[in-house]
């Protein structure tokens, strides 16, 4: 197949890739106002649609973060398109299981599994830059701790900062306060992982032209109006684990949890670390959650939704790892 055909179908797969992200981390913007019925399923979407697609057109910390510190750039050139197009593939296929499944997962590090597994495959171990790797792992376990953290804290405060009022005043409040957490929410998330296809075309223009990474304006553009397509279809099943399966929600809970969550993706999008945004929002909303009690939280759905995030890496780096070498084969 010739190179322009090739960078093509890169960018055919970077779309199905923006898409399938939207598709499965719709639950991480809108799933409290849904679970809390603050607002209806239809306008929850159209909401996180608009703020996902201004999310991922401001900002390049992350883009750049895949696109140079994850895989060295001269063995990617000297390797084409195929460890691109196995990683892809390894996300779409993980991505559309979880979902279908109703498990919320990240997308970006199955993106960077299946990179680093296709790597290995096509090249050696010698592709992978383990500094910026291992970044990311760390960003494993940092993200959710902060995420669980800032959770039951924010929680805490509001209980005792609304200890005297009125629970109908609360529910007033945090009605309208949680529409406004799950907006910054969706653009938290537009500006980390809306960034991960931007990466993805700016990595393919460099293999196509051989000149330095770097990003245009067509590749946010495009990255964005995916991943908002894939948002305003909206991953109902995995809606529903996170808004309702986890812990009853109230409008407050939805609050803490939502607005928590979205400061830590906040943060790590300007250190320019690729983080999960699910991780953060389940993680969160468990913590909120035991602020009532231990027992509120469905333990059992948490456990099902950590051993997602702990199978990601082994899948779809085994996933990239067999297209690779099938594509190496052929």
């Amino acid at each position: 197949m010739p190179e322009p055909a090739l960078f093509i179908l890169v960018i055919i797969f970077a779309v199905g890739f923006a898409v399938v992200n939207g598709f499965n981390d719709a639950a991480n913007a809108i799933a409290t106002v849904i679970g809390t019925r603050v607002l209806s399923p239809l306008r929850a979407v159209i909401m996180a649609a608009i703020l996902n697609f201004t999310g991922a057109a401001t900002g390049t910390a992350v883009a750049l973060f895949i696109g140079t510190r994850i895989i060295n750039q001269d063995a990617l050139l000297s390797q084409g398109y195929s460890i691109m197009i196995a990683a892809m593939a390894a996300v779409i296929i993980w991505g559309v299981v979880a979902t279908y499944r109703g498990l919320p997962v990240s997308i970006s590090h199955s993106f960077i599994a299946g990179l680093v597994g296709a790597g290995m495959a096509a090249a050696g171990t010698g592709i992978i830059l383990w500094g910026g790797f291992g970044t990311v792992l760390s960003a494993v376990a940092i993200a959710p701790a902060l995420g669980f953290a800032g959770g039951l804290l924010v929680m805490v405060a509001l209980m005792w900062i609304l200890r005297r009022t009125a629970p109908l005043r609360v529910e007033g409040i945090f009605s309208r306060l949680q529409i406004l957490s799950a907006a910054f929410m969706a653009y938290a998330h537009g500006k980390n992982d809306g960034q991960m296809p931007i990466g993805i075309l700016a990595m393919a223009l460099m293999i196509q032209t051989g000149a330095e990474f770097h990003i245009e304006a067509w590749m946010w553009v495009l990255s964005a109006t995916a991943i908002s397509l894939g948002t305003a279809f909206g991953g109902w099943r995995v809606i529903r684990t996170v808004g309702i399966r986890i812990t009853a929600l109230r409008p407050v809970h939805g609050f803490a949890a939502t607005s928590s969550a979205a400061a830590v993706i906040e943060i790590a999008s300007a250190l320019g670390i690729p983080v999960s945004t699910t991780h953060c929002m389940s993680s969160s909303i468990m913590g909120v959650g035991t602020t009532k009690r231990l027992s509120a939280v469905r333990w059992g759905v948490a456990g099902n939704i950590v051993l997602a995030w702990v199978l990601t890496f082994p899948i779809c780096g085994g996933i990239g790892w067999l297209l690779a070498s099938l594509g190496h084969l052929f």
